[in-house]
């Protein structure tokens, strides 16, 4: 078992090293030398140094049958990507070559543009920038095109334009950047999965990493990748700073907690839960990172991107600033509670305005904040505390005007995989999963026809679970299941009273 797990590691790392490797160099054959290398690194440190450790007695047969065929089909799926992101011309390689829209939609392209345009242009959120000229406000969004993809339009606080700016200082072409992201996405995102399967111990760490296939197979999972949306690395990046603050490596986990907060301010519930479980110096050194990061953007881009966001604030809060909610089929397979109010309007009832939504918003917000701090506050073992983090981040993400289902159900797919990791995965509970991941995974593009009103009833299956699954993982009473137990170096306790650390 552990040498299947470390080929599928590295074949993995090794695709992805391929694709960055590619956009850096614009050399297949240095792409291939560091794809090469980035799998037998992988491959060493997870078959000899073990790293993180297996436990090859945690897994059932039947979760070893369903993790093999997952793995295999979701490396089809990667190694499609990356010839699609190698050569985009080969349209048949990407996730869903039937639909223009998922072919040609590109979210990297909003970061790449704003990254440039940041440095000339006092509004970067001006959504002109990034359409085409005869773009009608009334209809739905036609936008810029730029080598063979959409530009998305950018929404993001200004802090998160170091990221791509400092990319475009070795990537300054769309293709490179566009390849090179594509490998540190996905690449980051599976090794903060490791990073939190090491923490959870051998036992439920090894259930993990077995379970893990299936949020990477999942269609939402691979159309995000392939749009290059950094929601999922943000996901992935929270985890890892929850998980640094536990080992008592501050500074390293408040700067990547800082970033992602600053970059997509939803990670900044997660400050709320610190708080709750009184670990102080975690929240100083986020706090303190906060700043540092605000002040290298004001420093980089000067004032010009801090006023035009603060002028863009309420629009994102209600919605207004979203072009997306132009197009009725994007309210439909909008995930969000806001966005229950346009889906409503969507069947005629009265009043549901943006104004409507940015209250249901601020309600949702009042309560999620009063459940994440009532949840810090209890005294969860250590081998609980990934759910808590994945349950809040989901809360957190829901409660965005507009959270489209192409990302929005990364984080339960991995919530549903940590709470099954917990036992002995059996052939019941395994049923259970499978059941839980077929209701999420569902995709359908903007441009396959349909009426709305029936997307919207479908996709209330996938946003209820998501919602549910959050609220159950976070309200429910810590395990004290000794058999999920990672371990007695892990086993100390942190109550709040202790967690001052």
């Amino acid at each position: 078992m552990v040498a299947a797990v470390a080929s599928c590691l590295a074949v993995a790392f090794g695709l992805f090293a391929f694709t960055a490797g590619f956009g850096l160099t614009g050399s297949r054959a240095a792409a291939a030398v560091l794809g090469v290398a980035a799998a037998a690194l992988a491959a060493w440190l997870v078959g000899r140094r073990r790293v993180p450790a297996l436990d090859a007695g945690a897994a059932s047969r039947p979760l070893r049958l369903v993790s093999s065929l997952a793995a295999a089909a979701a490396l089809v799926q990667l190694a499609r990507l990356a010839v699609f992101h190698v050569a985009p011309a080969e349209t048949g390689y990407s996730m869903v070559p039937g639909s223009d829209w998922e072919v040609r939609h590109a979210c990297i392209t909003a970061y790449f543009e704003a990254a440039k345009l940041a440095e000339s242009v006092p509004n970067v959120y001006d959504e002109a920038l990034y359409s085409a000229p005869d773009d009608d406000p009334a209809r739905p969004r036609k936008a810029r095109m730029m080598d063979g993809f959409r530009v998305d339009t950018y929404e993001y606080p200004p802090p998160f334009l170091l990221l791509p700016r400092a990319l475009r200082l070795v990537t300054p072409e769309f293709a490179g950047f566009r390849n090179f992201w594509f490998g540190l996405n996905g690449g980051l995102v599976l090794a903060s999965l490791l990073t939190v399967a090491s923490f959870l111990g051998p036992a439920a760490g090894t259930r993990m990493l077995l379970l893990s296939p299936l949020a990477w197979v999942a269609l939402p999972t691979l159309s995000a990748l392939q749009k290059g949306n950094v929601q999922l690395l943000t996901v992935a990046a929270s985890m890892v700073a929850m998980v640094l603050f536990e080992r008592r490596r501050f500074a390293a986990g408040g700067a990547v907690l800082a970033f992602v907060t600053v970059s997509k301010l939803f990670p900044g519930l997660l400050g709320v839960y610190l708080l709750a479980r009184r670990q102080w110096r975690a929240a100083a050194w986020s706090a303190a990172f906060g700043v540092v990061f605000a002040g290298a953007a004001l420093l980089d881009l000067g004032w010009a991107p801090y006023r035009a966001f603060l002028d863009h604030v309420p629009g994102l809060l209600s919605g207004e600033s979203f072009p997306a909610f132009r197009n009725p089929a994007a309210r439909a397979i909008n995930f969000s509670v806001p966005g229950l109010v346009f889906k409503l309007g969507l069947f005629g009832v009265p009043g549901m305005s943006f104004a409507a939504s940015k209250v249901v918003g601020w309600i949702f917000t009042v309560i999620v904040t009063a459940a994440v701090w009532a949840a810090g506050r209890r005294a969860p073992r250590r081998f609980e505390l990934p759910i808590a983090w994945m349950a809040i981040l989901i809360l957190a993400t829901l409660r965005s005007p507009f959270l489209p289902q192409s990302y929005a159900a990364f984080p339960p797919l991995l919530l549903l995989v940590l709470l099954a990791a917990r036992r002995e995965v059996t052939g019941h509970r395994l049923a259970v999963a499978l059941v839980g991941w077929a209701a999420l995974n569902f995709l359908w593009p903007h441009d396959w026809p349909v009426d709305p009103r029936l997307l919207a009833i479908a996709n209330l299956v996938p946003q209820s679970l998501t919602l549910g699954l959050a609220v159950y993982a976070l309200a429910r009473r810590p395990e004290r299941d000794a058999e999920s137990a990672p371990g007695p170096a892990l086993l100390e306790p942190t109550a709040p009273a202790a967690a001052g650390r």
